[in-house]
């Protein structure tokens, strides 16, 4: 059954990934023919067709490397490096001028930002499911001798602004807790809190955890996770929970008197405590009560040599809705666009600055945005979640095939500029050494980020499953339980 689901999930992630690379071919092909270019052929991926066909005179086909595609126009500059050798000679076309160059250029990217634009207002019409984990700016729990503990933050402060500039997420790239903190320059990051109506600024020294050889460097972290309702999704049979009356949908406001902003502080609370018989206030339908409960170790885990020690501590037999409660959030096409435009700005950025820890290892290839799809597939919303990733994604394509960089279209539209203002293409010779020398740098960059996100994902390898959680059956009354 992993094997199909692992199948069924790539087969969705390939008709997606593969329709933004097409729509974006698409537009070369379509602004070409308008503007009468001869088209040699059309392909999805890179390298050696598996299967091609010829039709009304260009070849369409599918390569073996799925890492892009192309439309080979030999009017335009010479792409033989990437695309192979095409049928007709540039020398034995017709000439073309710099203006048709740089619309045959521009339409990919501008193809890919309708696209983006498509999937926007799909996003707008449908929702996009967003967490209460990624949106709270308030600290939820904070991990003991942590450096948000160190620097005095606690739970319950809510965020203001990190390294000086102001917050509205916890999560995400852009105006976010983490990404304000990744990317900050310093060893030092001032971040600034509201506690009891006031506000404080409190130095934080982040670390970074260790990695091995040819893993990607960790990046910043101060060990904090935000705020989240405790908000059981399961009891397991037999559990405490379960014998406590305990259901999906209820919520832990407190343990033991001590307030819940996060599930894991309820672990905390029972590994102290262990052995020990606890209080919870629970909220459901919007009226509360309080159970106690005794934490029961699961059949088991004491003889388990792959359970670590630190984790063979008492449960209560509770799965906790990840990310805590959802909610469905139906933001503005154009404000979907910027938001896009603004994170891609601030990855790079990032990536320029020689201060950040964010470096071009960070970065992923068609391996890692495959990754990414799998991963939004996989959950419950995957359809609504990988539609609202397409557009991040479709104007990250329209805006860094926009770079001036030859080999992408924004090479070709600043070749065709010098064209026209020299009034003679550039030389030939020229312009073959310096494409092959650029197509070798990006082939060579996308090999060593790839590398990376092969580390980080293989979807054909079962991971480890989490211990089972079984309790044995009772032999006495559930544990008391008053309204």
């Amino acid at each position: 059954m992993h094997i199909l689901k692992v199948i069924f999930i790539l087969l969705e992630v390939i008709l997606l990934f593969n329709l933004l690379i097409f729509v974006h071919e698409l537009g070369h092909f379509l602004a070409a023919r308008w503007r009468g270019l001869k088209i040699d052929r059309f392909a999805i991926w890179f390298g050696k067709p598996i299967w091609e066909k010829k039709i009304n005179g260009v070849t369409w086909c599918l390569g073996t490397i799925p890492a892009g595609g192309y439309v080979a126009l030999p009017q335009m500059a010479s792409m033989e490096t990437i695309e192979g050798k095409t049928e007709a000679k540039s020398d034995e076309l017709p000439p073309i001028s710099a203006m048709d160059k740089i619309i045959v250029a521009a339409a990919g990217p501008l193809f890919s930002l309708l696209l983006a634009l498509t999937f926007a207002v799909l996003v707008w019409g449908i929702g996009r499911p967003v967490s209460e984990a990624e949106t709270s700016t308030t600290i939820g729990y904070i991990y003991t001798n942590s450096p948000a503990m160190a620097a005095g933050l606690q739970v319950g402060d809510r965020i203001l602004a990190v390294d000086g500039k102001p917050v509205s997420r916890f999560s995400g790239i852009g105006d976010t807790i983490m990404w304000r903190l990744v990317s900050s320059e310093g060893e030092e990051v001032p971040i600034t809190v509201q506690r009891d109506g006031k506000e404080l600024t409190l130095l934080t020294k982040p670390i970074r955890e260790k990695t091995k050889m040819l893993e990607r460097k960790s990046l910043k972290e101060i060990q904090i996770l935000s705020k989240q309702t405790a908000l059981i999704a399961a009891v397991e049979k037999n559990g405490p929970a379960a014998l406590g009356k305990l259901q999906a949908n209820d919520i832990i406001r407190e343990v033991n008197g001590i307030p819940i902003l996060n599930p894991v502080t309820v672990s905390d609370i029972i590994r102290t405590n262990a052995n020990a018989t606890i209080t919870l206030k629970v909220e459901r339908a919007g009226q509360t009560f309080e159970t106690t409960l005794k934490p029961v170790m699961p059949e088991g885990w004491v003889e388990n040599p792959d359970i670590p020690k630190e984790e063979k501590f008492p449960r209560l037999g509770i799965a906790w809705e990840q990310g805590g409660k959802m909610d469905v959030d139906h933001p503005n096409p154009l404000a979907q666009i910027r938001a896009s435009v603004t994170a891609m700005a601030s990855t790079l950025g990032a990536v320029i600055s020689r201060k950040s820890d964010i470096g071009f290892q960070h970065l992923s290839g068609p391996v890692g945005i495959v990754r990414i799809y799998y991963r939004l597939f996989e959950s419950e919303q995957g359809w609504r979640l990988a539609i609202w990733f397409s557009v991040v994604l479709n104007v990250n394509l329209a805006l860094l095939n926009l770079l001036p960089i030859p080999v992408l279209d924004g090479g070709h539209i600043t070749l065709a500029l010098i064209e026209g203002v020299r009034r003679k293409p550039v030389n030939q010779k020229i312009l073959n050494a310096v494409q092959t020398s650029c197509a070798v740098v990006i082939i060579g960059y996308m090999l060593f980020v790839t590398f990376f996100d092969a580390q980080d994902w293989r979807p054909w390898k079962k991971q480890a499953k989490a211990p089972e959680l079984k309790f044995k059956a009772p032999n006495s009354e559930p544990a008391s339980q008053k309204q």
